[in-house]
């Protein structure tokens, strides 16, 4: 509980004094119709001249030559209509500068803290979030950082006042960072020193989950004599009604992971996953899917060609891997868009780089309403002159979270136009 209220206090500090000034926008008030689009519905393939109208937050008609009494009409003749981007695995809003202690509220003390919430530090009104949302973000992934077991994620919208108004709704999501060793040591004694404390880790792990699943079962048969809050929290993913999203890289380190956590049938989301694509078949065989992060990285090993990070996407997708891309980290989530577009380079096509990044995204996190343009689905689109997953050409006009236009100014474009007036 302290450690909780520790969090708030630290998110209403950043809230006070890092904020930025940027409105959230009003609900819906009236129907839009964009007209006469090349739509990228990431759902349905690529329609050319097509109006797209949405009404009260949702997409109600898809087709050409629509009409709507007392629409608001967008001509975009020329321009690509875009699903709204889903940033996964971020710290966006509980990070903003991360050398100040103070505004990173993104780690947690000790190696088992199912029950603590990421999202209770969420700062709605960071500096960062108009930054990344100019590039088509609109929704993002909060994670938590640590140890083992380090809380929980959720979803928010980046436009809201409140951290209430951000949240979406989706199953419980919960983290675990295997342990690893990031750089054996060429020192023997060092090495087994690593290697040893490694191993000490996944012995307390292995307890840890062990402990979670009594609790469990003492729950069900009513027989708890204490409450726990760890394992109070952590019940969902026991009876199987939320994800465990597990941060690993290597082979080993996955197969490991596989083994430890099959007794208990967990839903189970590997993040990094740099080895994922060679282990398609166990992978497969529970159901596990991938949030992979190292599109715009160095490869993992020495001797793998540099590319080797740029081909992984496309080797998920011919192993049958179900998996979207992610961009760690906060401020730089913004590159989100242009990892998917290297993805695209590097043997993914076009429309499943986008798809990784939109309605993949929004499968691996449990939401059904997100990540295309469809009827029915959520109003989050981006109108753009270029193409979204190009640098080069992306030239974004508009943004739209469940049908609200979203004011695109921010403090970077509020500097470059002071400094031109020098």
């Amino acid at each position: 509980m302290k450690k909780t209220l520790f969090a708030l206090s630290l998110g209403l500090f950043s809230c006070a004094a890092l904020a930025h000034d940027m409105v959230p926008a009003s609900a819906q008030s009236q129907p839009v119709l964009i007209h006469n689009a090349r739509v990228h519905t990431a759902l349905n393939g690529v329609l050319d001249a097509t109006d797209v109208l949405f009404d009260k937050g949702k997409i109600v008609a898809i087709g050409q030559q629509l009409s709507q009494e007392g629409a608001k009409v967008i001509d975009a003749s020329g321009q690509d209509l875009y699903p709204g981007l889903i940033a996964l695995d971020t710290s966006i809003g509980i990070v903003e500068v991360e050398m100040m202690r103070a505004s990173n509220d993104a780690f947690e003390v000790g190696d088992s803290n199912p029950q603590l919430l990421a999202v209770s530090a969420f700062n709605p009104d960071s500096e960062l979030i108009p930054t990344i949302r100019v590039n088509g973000i609109t929704h993002a992934q909060v994670v938590p950082q640590g140890d083992a077991l380090a809380g929980q994620s959720s979803l928010v919208s980046l436009d809201s006042w409140t951290i209430e108004d951000a949240l979406v709704a989706t199953a419980p999501q919960f983290h675990l960072y295997w342990p690893a060793i990031r750089y054996l040591s060429k020192d023997n004694e060092v090495a087994a020193k690593q290697l040893k404390a490694r191993d000490e880790q996944m012995t307390r792990l292995a307890e840890q989950l062990e402990d979670g699943y009594r609790y469990y079962l003492a729950d069900k048969a009513g027989t708890v004599q204490k409450l726990d809050n760890r394992w109070q929290a952590a019940l969902p993913l026991y009876q199987g009604k939320a994800s465990l999203f597990i941060h690993a890289n290597r082979s080993e380190e996955i197969e490991r992971a596989i083994a430890m956590t099959r007794p208990y049938g967990f839903k189970l989301v590997f993040v990094g996953g740099y080895d994922a694509w060679r282990l398609a078949d166990q992978l497969g065989e529970i159901g596990a899917s991938v949030i992979y992060n190292r599109t715009l990285s160095l490869p993992l090993r020495k001797d793998e060609p540099v590319e080797m990070s740029f081909k992984i996407p496309a080797l998920l997708k011919q192993a049958g891997v179900p998996f979207a891309i992610g961009f760690s980290g906060d401020w730089n989530a913004r590159n989100l868009p242009f990892a998917a577009g290297q993805a695209a380079a590097y043997g993914l096509s076009k429309e499943e780089a986008l798809k990784s990044i939109t309605l993949d995204a929004a499968k691996i996190i449990g939401v059904d309403d997100m990540g295309a343009i469809a009827v029915g689905y959520r109003a989050n689109l981006v109108l753009s002159k270029g193409d979204i997953l190009d640098p080069a050409a992306s030239k974004i006009d508009a943004v739209f979270i469940d049908g609200r236009q979203i004011d695109l100014n921010n403090r970077q474009q509020q500097l470059y136009q002071k400094y031109l007036k020098r």
